[in-house]
């Protein structure tokens, strides 16, 4: 499929038709319209996207575990900002939420499920706190896409995501807002004028397969990477003992973090890759960073 979906030739007709096709396909399995969605480039691209073209001015309510995708793009707003504490939990509560919130809070933006630890925000609460007081929320929902099932409550006004947490190619991200929004791309049409640039239509059928084949996996997939989580993390505490789990609320079956106190964390990823195991100090993109 090399064709462009805005060209209007034959080839460019049934580009178009693809993209459509695709972008029905996820609209209906996320129960969503279809004008709702916005493709882009990933879930950084996404987030950016649903940040800077919802805020108009005000107080945002954040948490101070949130993916770098979100913390430095709210800070790039020159905007009052609170980063809540999430503690020992892994993540907000509603009822710090709540208590926040003041006549100025004008946005909030957290995560469904920490890129780290796995621990899950209390999605449904917080959504309804946020249509309560009539308050635009943002979700990074990269993490939990594909993880487990799970419904976009109304209280939710926009959610990001990417194709690659859920088996499909990388590149590719998907925008969600029932609010207008402001381009943060100029240039062409595409996208219904809300993200300009010619679409990644490769990537973007890729996603929407991805998405179908969801239907067939979950939950049953759910279930098998939660069995082999807690394996993996019993297995560690019978052996050695002496390790830390961090985050102590419910988390995505995907995601565990653990502590060796003690051990040279350098020292540490560099026997288990020799040894064959895939470790990391932190997400991959805190790459390069301790």
């Amino acid at each position: 499929i090399p064709f462009n979906a805005s060209s209007l030739h034959t080839f460019g007709r049934e580009a178009k038709q693809l993209l459509t096709r695709s972008r029905d396909t996820i609209a209906h399995a996320l129960h969503v319209k279809p004008q709702e969605l916005i493709f882009t480039s990933g879930g950084t691209e996404a987030i950016n996207l649903l940040i800077k073209g919802l805020y108009q001015g005000g107080t945002i309510l954040s948490s101070n575990v949130e993916h770098p995708a979100v913390q430095e793009t709210l800070k790039s707003l020159g905007a009052p900002v609170i980063f809540l504490p999430a503690g020992l939990w892994g993540a907000i509560q509603p009822h710090q939420l709540e208590e926040a919130i003041t006549p100025d809070t004008r946005l909030i933006v957290l995560t469904a499920a920490n890129n780290i630890t796995g621990v899950k925000t209390d999605l449904s609460s917080i959504a309804k706190i946020a249509e309560k007081h009539d308050i635009p929320f943002i979700v990074d929902g990269v993490q939990i896409l594909g993880k487990e099932l799970f419904q976009i409550h109304s209280g939710i006004t926009a959610i990001a995501f990417s194709a690659h947490k859920l088996h499909g190619p990388c590149g590719v991200g998907l925008a969600l807002t029932r609010k207008k929004i402001l381009p943060q791309l100029m240039g062409g049409s595409q996208e219904g004028g809300k993200r300009a640039g010619t679409e990644n239509l490769i990537g973007i059928v890729g996603f929407a397969k991805a998405i179908e084949l969801l239907a067939l996996e979950l939950p049953e997939a759910t279930h098998r990477m939660e069995k082999l989580r807690n394996r993996l993390t019993e297995g560690l505490m019978e052996k050695l003992g002496n390790i830390v789990v961090h985050g102590q609320g419910p988390r995505i079956c995907s995601t565990v973090h653990i502590g060796f106190p003690g051990a040279d964390g350098e020292t540490l990823l560099m026997q288990l890759d020799m040894a064959g195991v895939a470790v990391s100090h932190g997400s991959a993109c805190s790459s390069g960073g301790l």
